[in-house]
């Protein structure tokens, strides 16, 4: 498998999810700094121009939620996903679209407002709403820790516990959320960070990456 990347971005999810599980896999960089996201060569892979995307023998795999399905599926024994409870799996794809629909997207109106609005006043008023909704969003994901659990759903560790570990780093950029708002949720972030394959991954995507300390 090949898993274009671009460091510190939301590929960062599947990148520990492979290194996690032991797949074989290369990684492949898009530099988004030389647009090469819009070139005809990586539009060819994924038309919305955007990572992650995952090549396998079957085709083309784009969007987190999928990806981590795939490879929950594919090495079932890894405890990726709970693919042998469907309840438990959908229950875990709830938590993966959570992130996705909800704090993904309002993370794109800090870094991409222009996708949203028009105009410095308009763009400026978009930005500055972000960090109070992030905290309001992130209040959810605190309640569901705070009976002391370990993990997002329970004792055993999951796909979600990934995800979350790197939309919760974000918040350590400044703009985006109160991190002491949510000890709970940095303290699982400081526990998902302990485990070796996150520092396999971290350490192919942090050279030259100045903002990859956001997620020590």
């Amino acid at each position: 498998m090949q898993l274009f990347y671009y460091p510190g971005a939301c590929s960062l999810v599947p990148h520990i999810a492979l290194a996690e599980i032991g797949a074989p896999h290369e990684v492949i960089k898009v530099d988004f700094a030389r647009g090469e996201q819009l070139s005809p060569q990586y539009l060819a892979i994924n038309p919305a121009g955007r990572v992650p995307a995952l090549a396998t023998e079957r085709g083309v795999l784009t969007e987190i939620p999928a990806i981590l399905g795939f490879l929950a599926h594919t090495y079932p024994a890894s405890g990726l996903m709970a693919v042998d409870d469907p309840f438990a799996f959908a229950e875990q794809q709830g938590f993966h679209m959570y992130i996705a629909t909800t704090l993904h997207v309002l993370f794109r109106q800090i870094s991409r407002p222009d996708a949203f609005v028009d105009g410095d006043a308009c763009r400026a008023a978009l930005k500055a709403k972000v960090p109070a909704m992030s905290d309001h969003y992130f209040q959810v994901i605190e309640a569901r820790l705070s009976d002391g659990r370990p993990w997002v759903h329970g004792e055993a560790w999951s796909a979600s516990d990934i995800y979350l570990y790197v939309f919760a780093s974000y918040l350590n950029l400044g703009d985006r959320g109160d991190p002491a708002r949510v000890p709970a949720v940095m303290a699982h972030r400081q526990r998902v960070r302990a485990r070796p394959a996150v520092g396999r991954a971290l350490a192919r995507e942090s050279a030259g990456m100045v903002p990859m300390g956001i997620f020590d």
